[in-house]
């Protein structure tokens, strides 16, 4: 195991800028830009500031923070779920309050343990409503091909026995696997996870994980955003972070160069000792509720 070194915890100050993507080749457009995106309540609280944000085709980002830190508002906002308060969103070369929300859903894909499915539905035919993005299967929308697709990315996440079962018959782990097969079927350019591996026991979140690293090889045009609180479900494929405390970026940038102790003990708030091992990462800390957030 290789410690990264850990600084004097630090006070996290204002807004960061997210660093300049590397990774990316030449070639690569922009999935995601935000730039000096601001959200905040009617009331006039607000949940994100000054936020400057580019995600390149390919890459595989995670977003990592405490409770509260504003998370799910981002990931909405990359999902085309809500608009900013100020400040510009672009998402697969749309730009938000210019184009159709609605349509440009559909070319998101989507992974999100509270995602409603009918308990009774077939596995197959989860996986098939990824192309509506609806809840309830469209009778004749699927074609042989999308069948066979369906099969193939089924295979893919490890789940290829599972075809003919019924959803409720499967463990937490094979839903959230199905889930990925299903966010897959409509071919989109980026894929959001929201805490996919809430729940889930070490085998099926390892499981999990390797699904990700599946995909992320047989689909290298496909850029994801996997949101977590732990540094322990960070698949190895994971490309760049973003560290987010209090609605403001702490850090973003390449994984290597930003997942450290200094600057996650800023972002959680206290102490942290990262460790790196094989591109998997651990957090270790002795906070307290007396120690925690100073």
């Amino acid at each position: 195991m290789i410690p990264v070194t850990m600084a004097l915890m630090e006070t996290a100050t204002a807004p960061v800028e997210a660093m300049v993507v590397q990774g990316a080749t030449a070639a690569s457009q922009p999935v995601i830009q935000m730039q000096d995106v601001h959200v905040w309540l009617p009331h006039g609280m607000t949940i994100l500031a000054g936020i400057n944000w580019t995600v390149a085709t390919g890459q595989h980002w995670a977003l990592l923070g405490p409770n509260g830190s504003g998370k799910t508002t981002l990931l909405s906002l990359a999902g085309a779920h809500r608009h900013s308060s100020s400040g510009t969103v672009t998402v697969l070369g749309e730009q938000l309050g210019k184009t159709s929300m609605w349509n440009l859903r559909e070319r998101v894909g989507a992974v999100d343990p509270a995602q409603k499915i009918l308990e009774w539905l077939p596995i197959e035919e989860v996986v098939l409503t990824g192309l509506t993005g609806t809840v309830w299967p469209q009778p004749g929308r699927a074609t042989e091909a999308d069948r066979l697709r369906a099969a193939a990315l089924l295979e893919l996440v490890g789940c290829a026995g599972l075809t003919e079962r019924e959803i409720t018959t499967c463990s937490q782990g094979e839903r959230q696997r199905v889930r990925i097969a299903r966010a897959l079927m409509a071919d989109p350019s980026l894929l959001l996870l929201d805490e996919p591996a809430t729940g889930l026991d070490l085998p099926a979140r390892e499981a999990l994980l390797g699904a990700m690293v599946s995909m992320a090889s047989s689909h290298p045009e496909i850029a994801s955003v996997f949101v977590s609180h732990h540094l322990e479900e960070l698949p190895p494929s994971t490309t760049h972070v973003v560290l987010l405390r209090a609605g403001s970026f702490v850090a973003a940038g390449p994984i290597h160069e930003t997942l450290n102790s200094n600057l996650v003990s800023r972002c959680f708030g206290f102490p942290i000792t990262v460790v790196e091992e094989g591109n998997r990462w651990m957090a270790r800390a002795s906070a307290n509720w007396h120690t925690r957030g100073r």
